[in-house]
C-alpha cells in the first residue's frame, strides 16, 4: 500500500459532492480507508474528510486532476499524506508542562509533528527545564515598545523554517492583530476554561475563592479577539470542597497538557476544519 492521503473539503451543500469525490477517488483506483462527512444546517456548507490509498498515482496529478472538480463546487480544499509529520514551532514562557508533554508524545510517536524550533520570551534557563535534544532554541524577548520588532523577528523564524504549525504551550504573551492574521488557521492556544468568569492572574486561585465544582481548559485557534478563536478541544474535571488553591493548580495543569497534546494530534490528522467562528472536528 502507498502511503495514505487525506483530502478536507468543504463548500455550499449541493447533492452530488459525494458521489463525485468517491467516483473521483475509484476511477483513479484509489482506495478509500475511512471517510466522513457533515452538513451544518446552520451555514449551510457541506465539509468531508476522506483517507485512501493512491495506489502508486502521484499526489501531485490528483491535485492537479482535483482542482478542477473542486472548481466545479467551488470548494475550500487541501490533499495531504497523512504519514508526513508537520513542521511546528513549540512557543512557551516559563510554564513548561505543555511543552514537556508534547515532545514526550513526539518522542514515542504518539504526535506526528517535527519540532524545528521552541522559542521562548524568556532564557532558556527560565523557561525550559527539561532535555531538548537538538531541537533549536531561540530566545525573543518581549517588551511594549520592542514587541513589533520582536513579533517580525518571529514570522521571519517561522517562514525560515517552513513552519506548518504554531503551539502557544503557555506562551504568556498576546498575539498582535498582524501576528495573529499572519498564523491564522495554524497556530493553537490552550487557556484554562475560566475565562471570562476569572480573569488576569491566579485563575485557579481565584476558582478556589469562588467554590467552583468544574475546572477545564480549551484549546483554540488564535485570532485578533483573545481568547475566543474557533475551538478544537476542551475538557473539564470535578472539584470538591476539598481541593484546596495548589490541588486547582495541579489539575488544571494536567488537563492543560492533555487538551492541547489532543488538539495538535486533531490538527496534524487534517481532522479540523474551519467553520466561521467555529470549527468541525472529524474525530477519529
Amino acid at each position: 500500500m502507498s502511503d495514505p492521503l487525506i483530502l478536507t473539503l468543504d463548500c455550499a451543500d449541493q447533492p452530488g459532492i459525494t458521489a463525485r469525490v468517491t467516483a473521483f477517488l475509484f476511477e483513479r483506483g484509489c482506495n478509500i480507508l475511512d471517510a466522513q462527512q457533515f452538513r451544518d444546517p446552520g451555514s449551510d456548507r457541506f465539509f468531508m474528510r476522506v483517507a485512501f490509498d493512491p495506489t502508486g498515482t502521484s499526489t501531485e496529478a490528483l491535485r492537479t486532476r482535483f482542482s478542477k472538480l473542486a472548481t466545479t463546487f467551488d470548494m475550500n480544499w487541501k490533499m495531504a499524506a497523512e504519514n508526513r509529520p508537520r513542521r511546528t514551532i513549540i512557543l512557551v514562557s516559563k510554564f513548561d508542562h505543555c511543552l514537556v508533554d508534547l515532545l514526550y508524545r513526539w518522542r514515542t510517536g504518539e504526535l506526528n509533528i517535527d519540532p524545528v524550533a521552541i522559542v521562548s520570551n524568556h532564557p532558556r534557563e527560565a523557561a525550559i527545564h527539561i532535555d531538548i535534544g537538538d531541537i533549536p532554541f531561540h530566545h525573543i524577548p518581549v517588551t511594549p515598545d520592542t514587541k513589533p520588532e520582536a513579533e517580525a523577528r518571529f514570522r521571519a523564524l517561522a517562514d525560515e523554517k517552513q513552519a506548518e504549525l504554531v503551539v502557544l504551550a503557555r506562551y504568556m504573551q498576546i498575539f498582535s492583530d498582524e501576528q495573529s492574521a499572519h498564523f491564522a488557521g495554524r497556530c493553537i492556544n490552550i487557556h484554562h476554561s475560566f475565562l471570562p468568569g476569572f480573569k488576569g492572574a491566579r485563575p485557579y486561585h481565584q476558582a478556589h475563592d469562588r467554590g467552583v465544582k468544574i475546572i477545564g481548559a480549551t484549546a483554540h485557534f488564535v485570532t485578533a479577539d483573545l481568547d475566543e478563536g474557533p475551538i478544537i478541544h476542551q475538557d473539564v474535571e470535578r472539584i470538591t470542597h476539598t481541593d484546596s488553591a495548589d490541588d486547582l493548580v495541579r489539575k488544571g495543569r494536567d488537563i492543560e497538557r492533555r487538551v492541547l497534546a489532543e488538539a495538535v494530534r486533531l490538527f496534524v490528522q487534517e481532522r479540523v476544519l474551519m467553520n466561521g467562528q467555529k470549527t468541525v472536528v472529524f474525530r477519529g
